[in-house]
């Protein structure tokens, strides 16, 4: 059956114009047998469909479509370690020659752009001085503000990579170099690659680090016990793959993973792998780390971010809470049960010509009520809350008014 598959798919692409190369790579994620028929062709030692894999594969590659180029990725942790399993397994040599052709062919597109020209890669080294996705100045304390502080403030440190040389044939020489460099490209779309692509990273770490070592055995790995060699650079790409993984669900895997590569770092005293390993084992003993452990839900990493903007509580005393406060009406006297007071008697004032004063109203002003012209208002040393001492103030502002209107000469009548 998974033969079937795999020469469906292979006589499918021959036929494909060029423009439905874009909806035939979407339509590659609906294929859900495929993608375990094509591992299963790449490990077996003898299989007549190896070589039109290969083949096809690097087809999809050179295609330039980028969903075509994430499909072949998914198979590079096998591929490499059907490379290095070559020299020390019973393994046809045509058959690892196809291997070695189709990742040497990828290394070869890689390291050019579009016009045939060497890349160089960049990457600008972070500052703890800068603010990033991963901390705040603020959060790690003042800086001592030294000579040699100042003088390398504002200053990024960029490293480069490359130009590298083309490749035709594996040498001892250049092996890891090539090997290193696939894995640079495949943690590049780390994102966008499946579950059984992590395992098969993680798995092809542990084989990689401890083939030929003690730990083979705790392991109870019975493939081949022969040594491997391994680089720094090599190890330090297979720990980021593998950060990835521990954070995406494959746990188990990527700790048992991370171990043998320390191991093996250990043995072989690589100081930059030795780095990298150890601030990751360490970073997992954060609680943002070990929420979330399961394998339905990819895990992130929590970020505490200081806000921009400054918090103000509800509760603090500003101007605006002290003006709302000082011009809040109060419906009844609080000294009385339920908050009621005693009625006041109304008061009215007619004027010698006829016309009728309405005294002031003796609730506080709010904002919506503005004083009458030509009033001022009384501030009274002690404030009496009590209906006798709201009678009083009413009855100065009733003589007040009277005043007002009618001068010294005039006499008013007032009614209570």
């Amino acid at each position: 059956m998974d033969q079937g598959v795999v020469e469906e798919w292979l006589s499918e692409f021959k036929t494909l114009p060029d423009s439905a190369v874009s909806s035939y790579a979407a339509s590659l994620k609906e294929k859900g047998s495929l993608v375990p028929a094509l591992y299963k062709v790449i490990r077996e030692n003898y299989s007549d469909l190896l070589e039109p894999v290969c083949h096809q594969l690097f087809e999809f590659y050179r295609s330039g479509e980028p969903r075509l180029q994430r499909f072949v990725l998914q198979f590079l942790p096998e591929l490499l370690w059907s490379l290095l399993l070559a020299p020390s397994a019973a393994r046809d040599p045509h058959t690892s020659g196809c291997i070695e052709a189709l990742l040497l062919g990828i290394y070869n597109l890689e390291i050019v752009d579009k016009d045939g020209q060497s890349k160089v890669l960049s990457f600008t080294v972070p500052s703890l001085s800068k603010p990033s996705v991963y901390h705040e100045p603020s959060t790690i304390g003042s800086l001592a503000l030294t000579e040699g502080a100042l003088a390398n403030h504002g200053l990024r440190r960029v490293v480069y990579s490359g130009p590298h040389l083309q490749r035709e044939t594996f040498t001892a020489q250049n092996r890891f170099e090539v090997l290193t460099f696939l894995l640079l490209c495949y943690n590049a779309a780390l994102s966008y690659m499946t579950s059984s692509s992590l395992q098969s990273l993680c798995q092809l770490s542990s084989r990689v680090c401890i083939c030929g070592y003690p730990r083979q055995q705790l392991r109870r790995y019975k493939g081949i016990s022969s040594r491997l060699t391994v680089t720094s650079e090599f190890l330090v790409q297979l720990i980021t793959g593998i950060h990835y993984a521990l954070c995406n669900g494959e746990m188990d895997l990527g700790s048992k993973a991370l171990d043998d590569v320390l191991y093996r770092a250990q043995l072989e005293l690589y100081p930059e792998a030795l780095l990298v390993g150890n601030a990751i084992k360490s970073s997992q003993q954060c609680a943002a780390l070990k929420s979330g452990a399961s394998k339905e839900g990819a895990r992130s990493i929590q970020v505490e971010i200081t806000p921009t903007s400054s918090r103000i509580s509800r509760n603090a005393v500003t101007s605006l809470s002290i003006r709302g406060h000082r011009w809040k009406r109060h419906d009844g006297d609080p000294a009385t049960p339920g908050g009621q007071g005693s009625s006041i008697p109304e008061i009215s004032v007619t004027m010698p010509n006829g016309d009728s004063l309405r005294p002031r109203d003796p609730r506080p002003l709010t904002q919506s009520d503005p004083e009458p012209l030509g009033s001022a208002s009384e501030v009274s040393p002690t404030h009496d809350p009590s209906p006798r001492g709201q009678e009083v103030r009413r009855q100065k502002s009733v003589r007040r008014l009277v005043d007002e209107s009618s001068g010294p000469s005039s006499a008013g009548r007032a009614q209570y």
